[in-house]
């Protein structure tokens, strides 16, 4: 009896030592824990470097409403710098949409109103057949700049897609999309009654920019 009453208490012992054990191996766990909190500073400060790159910018146009837009100073730095500073100066006000396509673009930014005119200096054109990577393509809802033939033309004139034009890509600098009021680019190319197959308004129908607003 005294035998089995000490093999009993050997094992409870055995057992509870067992218990505490494991329960000692499993404390390191959540000291791991800590590792992943210190990785979450690193994945702001990327974000936040990220983030640094976009501009958004809104354009209003008159009876018809705002388009919102977000440019990626990432993919085409020149072209989103001279965007914003044009329009913080208020280079855009009042000027208007002298070329639209439907189907294809609407093109504004001319002082002059009739595809030829732009502001006092040209940018380098940031596209690939001019030795830069530009990694946007000209989908629906794309701005981008227009320019002559010369690759480094570019000055205010700029386009955006109201449908995907692909073909586009490589040969001018995509800089942004269309994040609200598509809707508006859209009606505003079915509107349009051009006068000849290259997207030309007369000047009494030009629809007018009223401002561009750079909001970030």
């Amino acid at each position: 009896m005294k035998k089995t009453l000490c093999l009993l208490l050997s094992l409870a012992l055995l057992l509870a030592l067992c218990a505490c054990g494991a329960r000692t191996t499993a404390a390191p766990a959540p000291s791991a824990a800590p590792a992943v909190e210190s990785a979450a500073p690193e994945t702001a400060v990327s974000e936040t470097a990220s983030e640094a790159t976009l501009r958004h910018a809104e354009i209003t146009i008159r009876d018809y409403g705002t388009i919102k837009l977000e440019l990626d100073a990432a993919a085409a730095p020149l072209t989103v710098a001279n965007f914003c500073a044009l329009a913080e100066r208020g280079f855009y006000d009042g000027l208007t949409f002298h070329r639209i396509m439907d189907g294809f673009m609407i093109q504004g930014g001319d002082p002059l109103g009739n595809g030829t005119g732009g502001s006092s200096e040209t940018i380098p054109g940031e596209f690939l057949q001019n030795g830069v990577d530009n990694p946007i393509s000209h989908v629906k809802g794309v701005i981008s700049m227009a320019r002559s033939s010369s690759p480094n033309s570019a000055s205010s004139q700029f386009f955006i897609t109201v449908a995907d034009a692909t073909f586009l890509d490589g040969a001018y600098a995509a800089f942004g999309h269309v994040t609200e009021g598509m809707e508006i680019a859209e009606q505003l190319a079915r509107d349009a009654r051009p006068i000849d197959n290259n997207g030309t308004i007369p000047a009494s129908e030009q629809p007018v920019i009223e401002s561009i607003v750079i909001t970030d």
